[in-house]
């Protein structure tokens, strides 16, 4: 129960790792504020999570990508639950294509999604932070293919790779008001969106990752946990990659598609 009396903000988080982290931060004690993009999705997984938690876990559909909607949930975790103490700007979106053809309205969607939602929620987070002047956590979700290339996800990469960087920047202004932030990385994850677009993804992933096996959401919650709990009040600016030792030695597993 070490998360009671924290306040949180998850978007992106009705399905898949988002989901998870919210889950385990219920369970733990902490009221969180969870936001999808679909309405339906985001309060049925609230209420799944709230059924079994020790904590509250409501709702707050939107489009996490626009700048007034960062403001207004923020707002709506401080008119439920009086505070915010993390946020975990969880919401993205992966886009392939062949960069000679890539083009602009595509550009900018993947860049309003990664970057600018998650870039004005953590503004609009901190804010709230400051004029509690109890610090806080923030947690970026980077990608292990923002640290290594991967063909016809160059979008992508560049937005992941950013998000590393913004964690880094920000210790300069932030550590002053006890506010860490850092990025997390994950490798191939078993998700609901992963085995919809392959139903062999464990198997393609489990041949070519050290650990001989991708990650489960959990693998990738437990780190997060790590990071925005008392305990990591001394890391700041770090980009932790969780992939089974992928990015150190592994391939893809679909090279020979490419």
């Amino acid at each position: 129960m070490r998360f009671t009396d924290k306040v949180a903000i998850l978007t992106g988080a009705g399905t898949g790792i988002g989901y998870e982290i919210a889950r385990q931060l219920v369970q733990k004690g902490a009221s969180v504020v969870l936001n999808d993009l679909d309405a339906s999705l985001a309060n049925q997984a609230a209420n799944a999570i709230q059924a079994e938690g020790k904590g509250q876990c409501v709702a707050f559909p939107g489009d996490a990508s626009q700048v007034e909607f960062t403001q207004q949930i923020v707002k709506e975790a401080v008119t439920q639950f009086g505070r915010v103490d993390i946020v975990v700007p969880n919401a993205g979106i992966t886009m392939f294509g062949d960069f000679f053809s890539f083009k602009p309205a595509d550009f900018q969607k993947v860049l309003d999604l990664n970057l600018r939602g998650g870039f004005f929620l953590t503004q609009a987070a901190t804010r709230q932070m400051l004029s509690q002047g109890q610090g806080g956590r923030v947690l970026l979700m980077s990608s292990v293919i923002g640290v290594q290339a991967a063909a016809k996800l160059t979008v992508y990469a560049m937005t992941k790779a950013a998000l590393s960087m913004m964690a880094k920047n920000l210790v300069a202004e932030l550590s002053p008001h006890q506010i860490t932030i850092n990025a997390l990385a994950p490798g191939a994850t078993v998700t609901e969106r992963t085995l919809q677009e392959d139903e062999n993804y464990v198997e393609s992933w489990k041949g070519v990752t050290p650990t001989q096996r991708p990650a489960e959401i959990s693998d990738i919650a437990q780190a997060a946990l790590f990071f925005l709990s008392p305990e990591a009040s001394h890391i700041t600016g770090q980009t932790l990659v969780v992939d089974g030792g992928w990015t150190a030695t592994s391939p893809f597993p679909y090279d020979k598609e490419v």
